[in-house]
């Protein structure tokens, strides 16, 4: 005799989590293209009806996906900055990581090669977060230049994200020398902007 499935009851926001964790695990695993209605619902457990029920469709799902990737890699940030301060490069370590291993890369590219790159507005509102969580009144460094510099990071780990140990390895080098070159600029602005800011 087979026993019938219970169904579990989740409330909206773990319902939300749940698709969201499984349309990111597709992301990580097989790339944006994964990103399908029937292939999230099937490995969040649950019918087409319950994805479209919470986000409308696959976009407002990829949408929701990258604003929670963004809001994720912000608090790591600045959690970095308020822990280890100025030297840490404001969290570049954890930039650097979310676009290389958590498919952060891959889903900014995806959205805006299609198009639809305005959808993550919410990195604006990150940015803002960010220079505010004491940056510019800690290090003396004029808000311009630290949105600066937060673009050349964002612009800098997504490039190592995307092409970073394949363009290494075809040109000879370590699959990782690209990210070591990319942190050493980074590193260098962080000794310009301290350099200035004394």
């Amino acid at each position: 005799m087979t026993v019938p499935k219970t169904r579990v009851r989740r409330s909206p926001e773990a319902a939300r989590e749940n698709i969201l964790a499984a349309a990111e695990a597709l992301l990580v695993e097989h790339g944006p293209q994964a990103i399908k209605l029937a292939d999230v619902a099937k490995a969040a457990g649950v019918v087409h009806a319950n994805v479209i029920h919470h986000f409308g469709s696959i976009a407002g799902v990829e949408t929701a996906l990258m604003e929670r990737m963004i809001r994720q890699l912000a608090d790591k940030i600045i959690a970095g900055f308020n822990e280890q301060g100025v030297s840490a490069g404001f969290g570049a370590q954890a930039l650097f990581d979310a676009f290389e291993t958590k498919g952060a890369a891959r889903l900014a590219a995806w959205l805006e090669l299609t198009g639809e790159g305005r959808r993550m507005t919410l990195v604006r509102q990150v940015v803002d977060e960010v220079v505010q969580t004491r940056l510019a009144q800690d290090v003396g460094v004029a808000r311009e230049t630290i949105i600066d510099f937060i673009l050349l990071n964002i612009v800098l780990a997504i490039g190592v994200g995307l092409f970073g140990p394949t363009l290494s390895e075809l040109l000879g080098r370590p699959a990782d020398r690209a990210r070591e070159l990319a942190q050493e600029l980074v590193q260098g602005r962080i000794t310009a902007m301290g350099q200035k800011g004394s």
